[in-house]
């Protein structure tokens, strides 16, 4: 695994005259960069998880983003061992759906331990990694790396990881689609303008998304993308 300070480079400029973003570490599988303090992380992994086949205006979104903790894998509190990343039910299932399907699939999370300093970027890169080597490669992870005291833009309900993932992707929030396990998620949907899905029964409170929710990850995805092209 790179240095940290050896790794730092400035990365090509985005489209639309965007400055260049700063590449903070670069591991064996992916490479992370940051725009500024006050930006989310984004993880570019070096293996392409496909290309999208999603048309644009054909009512299947373009990318699927999901909550991390609690969504796709166990709520472990604090975990800094990826030994301890263990997939939920249809997790699996659900992204290999998203795959065939040819949509883009990403997370984008909270981890303010960061911002805490009790989680290194190497150590959550390490999580990650092990996540996808259990539940295949994902196009993009967005991740909110602040305190819930520092007022970002993009700790959830704000939208700023679902924007983030959306300009890696090259994909409109309106062609996107959140899910996650928590209100928060559904909220940062809205605010982005993506479509928010629910998966478990939960109260809404201030999110201002609708009501939709499934009851497991595949069937959330099933709902949001319907069978696999040829079946």
């Amino acid at each position: 695994m790179s240095d940290p300070a050896s790794a730092r480079r400035a990365a090509p400029a985005r489209a639309g005259g965007a400055r260049p973003a700063a590449v903070v570490l670069r591991t064996v599988t992916a490479s992370w960069y940051q725009d500024g303090p006050e930006e989310p992380l984004v993880r570019l992994p070096h293996t392409s998880s496909g290309r999208c086949r999603a048309v644009p205006g054909c009512g299947r979104p373009r990318a699927v983003l999901f909550g991390r903790d609690g969504t796709l894998v166990e709520e472990v509190p604090h975990n800094t061992d990826p030994g301890r990343i263990r997939p939920l039910a249809s997790a699996r299932e659900a992204l290999e759906a998203l795959r065939t399907a040819g949509v883009h699939a990403g997370v984008v999370s909270e981890q303010p331990g960061i911002g805490r300093g009790a989680l290194r970027l190497e150590q959550l890169d390490a999580l990650h990694a092990r996540m996808e080597a259990l539940l295949g490669p994902l196009a993009v992870t967005a991740v909110c790396p602040h305190r819930p005291q520092d007022g970002c833009a993009c700790r959830k309900p704000e939208p700023g990881l679902v924007f983030a993932a959306c300009r890696v992707l090259g994909v409109r929030p309106a062609e996107t689609a959140v899910v996650g396990g928590r209100t928060a998620d559904l909220g940062a949907a809205y605010r982005a303008g993506a479509t928010g899905v629910l998966v478990r029964a939960g109260h809404l409170g201030r999110s201002g998304a609708p009501p939709r929710t499934a009851a497991r990850l595949d069937a959330a995805v099933r709902a949001l993308v319907g069978a696999p092209d040829g079946r």
